[in-house]
């Protein structure tokens, strides 16, 4: 029995078997072997009733839009397969993230201080054999699931908005009024209503939406972050946190990286790594075996001393054609659906805080001027040169399996920017922690790292390829357009109000795309 198996087995909630799941599931990606299942058509005719303004399928992250949406007056049906219910685990975040939740009247300054279960300072980044840097407010914020979710629930059913539990997403028609959605039942309990009709749907069923594997046609990600890790309790230190560290070269053609945060339970540690889907890749046990063999190393404590509350594991599929635009009318993906997240994060919670309001304000917005045709509804996803700059960052930090670079060649870049990023301040850095890419900040870090080490640069550009690079300059040179394009949108604005309410949604968010895909949008 290996040591994963040994210490999964003893973890409630079946923990080892959710293991074994998750990877049959990342060995079909790796294999190709997923089937296709159709679950969107396309009819001409009308529905004849339209029940709803928006319907949503899946509720973990939904309930976010929904209860935005719900509070603005708009009829919204909410399905999700189980019950919902926040994990135990927290979710980390910046605190100034969260005050979006404040403004769209989510929660009270009280019931957001409630939803903080933890909260540290500082944080540390550091490489082997490298730079450490410490920083403080960034990520160490760990909001509590359960409650958070709780409170949106209380307040989407108070708006008027209807849940629907154990109820899972199964097809949808698309009409020319509307989309038919019908859901299964998936336990006695779970009401008999099995189609909704609705104006609009939302996709909010995550990275393993079948409406999104439908588009992408089962394409093979492009890129892959892989995490394991556990949340313990036994650890003689708890007061601060890593947001990236690494202490080992190159493993298995896998650069490991590391994340640690206070729980309210104990101390979570992750290990991730970013690689391809190949076949040849590790499985999630086998980078659990890596963890547990690691992990006495990495945080100076025997597992013996350690009483394990929980296992964390999965693995996050990225696609550069994201985000992603459905080619129906009245169907949008949002959150991990829609694949609007940087390929060097988790995506999940951030990544829908960051676009809630512009996503809910949006969405009121089409539903107003009946925008629910697929050319309207694909400006709530527009090309972001700040998120496609970053795919040159993610192929930096991975090997293909038939590369051969220095072992420790990763940690060295990442250590020479991270130096130079700390020398010009929290300006540069702190954004970029935050999946939050600026023209200014990046072309002041890439001029300074190639200064201060162009072997680096030079050692980089046969690991990424030049078609990679290739790429990039065109998604720099978007990202340093947008950044000018964004001010001049926002000054014409104002004098475009008087404009017919299908024109002005359509330029408002043109002028949300130059905001959100140059980085303007941090505060």
């Amino acid at each position: 029995m290996s040591l994963t198996e040994q210490i999964l087995a003893q973890l409630p909630g079946n923990a080892l078997d959710g293991l074994q799941r998750a990877d049959r599931l990342w060995q079909a990606y790796r294999e190709d072997t997923l089937p296709i299942n159709t679950v969107v058509k396309e009819v001409a005719e009308p529905l004849d009733i339209v029940d709803w303004d928006v319907v949503i399928c899946g509720g973990t992250l939904g309930i976010l839009i929904g209860t935005a949406l719900a509070q603005q007056g708009w009829r919204v049906a909410l399905l999700e397969r189980g019950q919902l219910r926040g994990r135990t685990q927290e979710w980390n975040i910046s605190r100034r993230e969260l005050q979006v939740l404040i403004d769209l009247n989510l929660l009270t300054s009280a019931e957001l201080e409630q939803t903080i279960a933890t909260e540290y300072n500082p944080a540390r980044i550091c490489f082997h054999e490298g730079v450490e840097v410490w920083v403080e407010d960034v990520l160490n914020v760990g909001v509590d699931p359960v409650f958070l979710l709780e409170t949106l629930k209380t307040k989407f059913l108070a708006a008027g908005g209807k849940l629907f539990e154990h109820t899972g997403f199964d097809a949808a028609i698309v009409h020319t009024n509307g989309v038919q959605v019908t859901a299964t039942p998936s336990s006695d309990q779970a009401p008999g209503i099995t189609r909704f009709k609705a104006r609009l749907l939302l996709d909010a069923m995550g990275h393993f939406s079948p409406i999104a594997r439908q588009v992408r046609q089962a394409a093979k990600p492009d890129a892959v972050c892989l995490v394991v890790g556990t949340c313990a309790q036994g650890f003689p230190d708890n007061q601060t946190g890593d947001l990236f560290a690494s202490f080992t070269p190159l493993q298995n053609q896998c650069q490991y990286f590391w994340e640690a945060f206070p729980a309210k339970d104990g101390r979570t540690t992750y290990l991730f790594t970013y690689l391809d889907a190949e076949p040849k890749r590790p499985s999630l046990a086998d980078l659990f075996e890596d963890y547990f063999q690691l992990l006495p190393q990495y945080q100076q404590v025997e597992l013996s001393q350690l009483q394990f509350q929980r296992a964390l594991y999965g693995f996050f599929p990225c696609y550069r054609q994201s985000p992603l635009r459905s080619p129906w009318n009245r169907i949008l993906a949002i959150g991990d659906s829609s694949g609007n997240q940087s390929p060097l994060s988790f995506g999940g919670f951030g990544a829908m805080i960051r676009h809630l309001k512009r996503l809910s304000q949006g969405i009121q917005a089409a539903l107003t001027s009946d925008s629910l045709q697929a050319t309207n509804l694909a400006l709530l996803q527009p090309y972001q040169p700040s998120l496609a700059v970053t795919w040159l960052f993610q192929r930096a930090m991975s090997v293909s399996l038939d590369q051969q670079i220095p072992p420790n060649q990763i940690n060295q870049l990442l250590s020479a920017v991270f130096e130079q990023m700390q020398q010009l301040g929290d300006d540069v850095l702190k954004p970029f922690l935050q999946d939050v890419v600026q023209f200014p900040a990046l072309f002041r870090t890439m001029l300074r790292v190639s200064i201060a080490r162009p072997d680096l640069v030079l050692k980089v550009i046969p690991q990424v390829g030049i078609p990679t690079l290739l790429a990039w300059m065109g998604h720099y040179l978007a990202l340093a357009a947008y950044s000018g394009l964004y001010p001049i949108g926002r000054t014409i604005q104002p004098w475009l109000q008087g404009l017919p309410a299908a024109q002005r949604y359509q330029f408002d968010r043109w002028v949300e795309a130059w905001q959100f895909g140059s980085g303007q949008d941090y505060d």
